[in-house]
């Protein structure tokens, strides 16, 4: 093949110019690059040494970091969106990453331009970068843990029972015994709960604990004193809690007889504002992650001061009224305790069933619209069904429900009852008169099996309903009353698997989302 005259010459310039040229680095033409953010306060004077030396770090660093994480964990996150220089970062993975670094630092915070000719100002804005991708690591973390917890719960429906020597729930009081088990287990070992230390007592941090409110403030002291839940540090919580009482707020706000919620609702109002100026996870989440606690009939009202603590926020409530909006997907219904001394001394324990010779027992004022039709059925009617609006002088309401098999429980002014609990702490089989109400717990324990329910339609019916449990079927279900009674006792300080925990366990399952049946 013959060339051109012409091309003879050219060869040769190009073979001088590859020979003897000095060699430069192309690093320089990231600062033209299309993709790069251009500012007019913006100087690269960089020395190409240190450009290349901060360039090598940036990216040994992200390759570590995502080394590690990747091997702890799962992300569910979308990926970033993908611009149009999709190409070019594949081959030239390092001079991309450097841009975009420098995209970031020239907006460093609060949209303030800085000039990355400052090594000082660089450094500053790349710690900013960093100290926000540690915070959303954490995020991240959190939720790997609850994903491998959910994993470990489904997984423990089909396992062995999980040993544990302090106690293992099994029997048909609980919808899947190994799930609720594993649930707890997890719950031990991951669950952190941040509890806002803004607000003064009385009206935060404080509570009711000798009063018909008693677990309200039972629970929130418990939970100011926990060590093993309790984290100081918001970013590692599951869930956060408003550490405000109800009980409080009408005790000392609301003004007597006014009818005027007000005052309570710019309280409920003020302290959210707070708490979400202060803070930024009640916006992260509009309140999802967060949770309050009222035993007080209010609590639900409460609520409603702040829309999204209504519809979005973990609702602990004893007044558990599905007509009213209680959601039990979303909020946790919670026992009502009557203590008046604050201890259950004298409450625990009854006689054998061969020992209660009255079949039903009930004694309590005209409150709701439920019990006038029960009084005004069954009061001095028979033996066998022993209703009182007053006990008679020397009679006692604990000796009464000791004596018998069955202690019913209508619904008052609102749903929860406290006897419901006080049944089960006198091992008296309770039966539950209410419409609209879900009972504590019922995620996880099943009511049905230990105890009776019976709609107020069929109130003239009581006796019929009883006696047409057969001893055997009445005897099960004593047994699984005096068993399941660890859930519903109060212990100072908290023990496993009382009260105190299976309200943390009924949060935790709804941080979850996961339903145990």
């Amino acid at each position: 093949m013959k060339f051109p005259v012409f091309v003879i010459p050219l060869i040769a310039i190009s073979c001088f110019l590859a020979l003897f040229a000095p060699q430069f680095n192309t690093d320089w033409t990231i600062f033209f690059h299309k993709s790069a953010p251009i500012h007019p306060s913006l100087s690269y004077s960089f020395k190409r040494e240190e450009f290349h030396s901060n360039t090598s770090v940036s990216v040994a660093a992200d390759e570590a970091a995502a080394a590690a994480n990747v091997s702890v964990l799962s992300f569910s996150s979308p990926p970033p969106p993908v611009n149009d220089e999709k190409q070019s970062r594949q081959l030239h993975p390092n001079r991309t990453r450097v841009n975009e670094d420098l995209g970031e630092t020239a907006t460093a915070i609060n949209g303030v331009i800085r000039n990355v000719s400052n090594d000082s100002s660089y450094e500053s804005a790349v710690k900013v970068r960093a100290r926000r991708q540690r915070e959303y690591t954490k995020l991240e973390r959190i939720e790997a843990g609850l994903r491998r917890a959910r994993a470990a719960i489904r997984e423990a429906k089909f396992l062995n029972q999980t040993q544990d020597p302090d106690f293992v729930p099994s029997g048909p009081m609980y919808w899947n015994s190994k799930a609720f088990h594993r649930s707890y287990l997890e719950m031990e070992k991951e669950m952190k709960i941040f509890v806002y230390e803004e607000g003064e007592p009385p009206l935060f941090h404080n509570g009711p604990c000798k009063s018909i409110y008693s677990t309200e403030g039972n629970f929130i002291h418990a939970i100011e004193m926990d060590s093993q839940f309790r984290t100081k540090d918001p970013n590692k919580a599951h869930v956060f809690f408003l550490p405000l009482s109800v009980a409080m707020l009408v005790r000392f706000v609301y003004v007597h007889d006014s009818h005027d919620f007000t005052p309570i609702r710019h309280t409920v109002i003020d302290y959210i504002n707070v708490i979400g100026t202060k803070y930024p996870f009640w916006n992260r989440s509009l309140g999802a992650d967060h949770f309050m606690l009222s035993c007080h009939d209010w609590g639900p009202e409460a609520s409603k001061s702040v829309p999204n603590l209504y519809k979005n926020s973990i609702r602990v409530l004893c007044n558990a009224n599905t007509s009213e909006g209680f959601n039990p997907s979303k909020d946790v219904s919670f026992p009502e305790i009557n203590l008046q001394t604050g201890y259950l001394t004298g409450f625990l324990g009854g006689p054998s069933p061969s020992h209660r010779p009255i079949l039903a027992f009930f004694a309590g004022g005209l409150h709701g619209p439920i019990r006038p039709i029960l009084i005004q059925q069954w009061e001095n009617q028979d033996q066998d069904i022993q209703v009182h609006q007053y006990l008679p002088k020397g009679v006692s309401y604990i000796d009464m429900m000791r004596k018998s098999k069955f202690c019913l429980c209508p619904s008052g002014y609102e749903v929860a009852s406290p006897r419901i609990v006080e049944a089960i702490y006198t091992g008296c089989v309770p039966v539950l008169i209410s419409d609209h109400y879900v009972p504590p717990f019922s995620d996880v324990i099943n009511w049905k099996s230990f105890s009776v329910e019976v709609s107020v339609d069929e109130i003239p019916n009581l006796k019929t309903i009883l006696t047409g449990i057969s001893t055997r079927q009445y005897l099960r279900m004593y047994r699984r009353v005096v068993k399941v009674r660890r859930h519903f006792e109060v212990n100072s300080p908290p023990k496993r698997y009382d009260v105190y925990h299976m309200i943390l366990h009924s949060v935790w399952l709804r941080r979850l989302n996961l339903r145990l049946r």
